[in-house]
């Protein structure tokens, strides 16, 4: 053994990882919405939601409280309280929907989201559909559905499309 030469290695092959498959576009948009409903201040349900054009993220939401107004986890859940079950009466709630926060912050901003797609971790609600279907947004991926067969229905009849991730 003395005197031999120890192998090179490549060094690509010390250094890195053994790379996994690499996301779709669809994929790694909704794994992006994914990271944003970390940031959820609800106590029932983390929603995240990506608007995207032309492969460019445009805005982002999660869903809860207005800006200024305390949010559920540090004043607790009205709808847990009254007894609400999902799905139902909407309007008596502390948040807005992820789908809500990122068109508002595209909103405030400038940003022109007309044509756009929407990836959410969760299927919209009417509520939602109706601002999707009047915002311009052509098409919505989701993964977790939602008990609302309105919102469906009115997607269908607008004529966006719907794709359910992994299904």
């Amino acid at each position: 053994m003395d005197g031999e030469k120890p192998k090179k290695e490549s060094l690509a092959a010390v250094l890195l990882p053994r790379r996994q498959a690499r996301p779709s576009w669809d994929e790694y948009f909704f794994q992006i919405a994914e990271q944003v409903a970390t940031r959820s201040t609800c106590m029932r349900r983390q929603v995240g939601a990506v608007l995207v054009k032309d492969r460019r993220i445009l805005s982002t939401g999660y869903n809860g409280a207005p800006r200024g107004i305390s949010h559920c986890t540090q004043v607790g859940c009205l709808r847990e309280q009254m007894g609400i079950p999902s799905g139902e009466r909407h309007e008596l709630c502390r948040a807005l929907h992820a789908e809500q926060n990122a068109i508002a912050q595209a909103a405030l901003h400038g940003v022109k989201i007309d044509g756009s797609t929407l990836y959410c971790t969760h299927q919209p609600c009417s509520l939602c559909a109706k601002m999707i279907i009047n915002s311009g947004i052509v098409e919505v991926y989701f993964d977790k559905g939602y008990p609302d067969e309105l919102a469906t229905g009115l997607f269908a009849e607008a004529g966006i499309r719907l794709h359910r991730m992994g299904g």
